[in-house]
C-alpha cells in the first residue's frame, strides 16, 4: 500500500513538470517571435515568390486549430475582425501579391509577459508599401500578439493591430538605422 501511494504521488509531483512548455528566452520566445512574424513574415521584397500566407507564416499560426480572434484596423477588404487564422491570413494575400514590397521597421514599446502555456507581446512598427503601379503608402503600427503553447511552439491565437497613414518622410529614419533603406 505505502509503495503504491509514494508511486501515486511521484507521478502527481511529475505531472507539471512533464507538462509541455514553450521556450521563454532566445529565438523562439514570443517577442523574438513577434519580431520575426513582422520582420520576416509580412516582408515582401520585390522578386520575391506569391505570398502565401499558410506556406509563409504557418511558424506562427496554429492552422489546424486556427479559432482566436484576429483584428487589425489596416486589413484590406470589408472586415478587421476575424475568429479564423486562416480566413485572416488569406484576406492579406491580394494587398501582399500586388505590391513591389513591404518592408518593416522595429519601433519601440517592445514588452513581452511570459508564462508556461500563454503570453502576450507588443511591439511597435513601421511599415512602406510600394504597389506595383509604384505608389507608396507608409505607416506607423503597433501589435498585440496572445500566444498559446502548442506541441512545444508559440502560435498566435490573439491579435490586435493598429496602423494610421503616415507620410514616407515621417518614418525614413527607422529604416536607415536598420540599414534597410532603399
Amino acid at each position: 500500500m505505502k509503495a503504491l501511494l509514494l508511486t501515486a504521488g511521484l507521478l502527481a509531483l511529475a505531472g507539471p513538470a512533464a507538462a509541455q512548455t514553450c521556450p521563454q528566452n532566445g529565438n523562439d520566445a514570443p517577442l523574438a517571435l513577434h519580431k520575426a512574424w513582422i520582420m520576416e513574415g509580412w516582408e515582401r521584397k520585390e522578386g520575391d515568390r506569391p505570398f502565401v500566407f499558410a506556406q509563409k507564416l504557418s511558424r506562427y499560426y496554429d492552422l489546424n486549430a486556427p479559432q482566436g480572434v484576429f483584428y487589425d484596423n489596416f486589413a484590406p477588404g470589408p472586415t478587421q475582425l476575424f475568429d479564423n487564422a486562416a480566413v485572416y491570413g488569406a484576406n492579406w494575400e491580394d494587398l501582399q501579391n500586388g505590391a513591389r514590397s513591404v518592408l518593416h521597421a522595429l519601433t519601440g514599446g517592445h514588452d513581452q509577459v511570459v508564462g508556461d502555456r500563454v503570453a502576450s507581446t507588443t511591439i511597435g512598427f513601421v511599415g512602406k508599401i510600394t504597389r506595383l503601379n509604384g505608389e507608396v503608402v507608409a505607416f506607423d503600427g503597433r501589435s498585440q500578439l496572445g500566444w498559446v503553447c502548442t506541441e512545444g511552439a508559440w502560435k498566435i491565437r490573439q491579435e490586435l493591430n493598429y496602423a494610421w497613414v503616415v507620410k514616407p518622410e515621417d518614418i525614413a529614419h527607422y529604416y536607415r538605422q536598420t540599414g534597410e533603406a532603399k
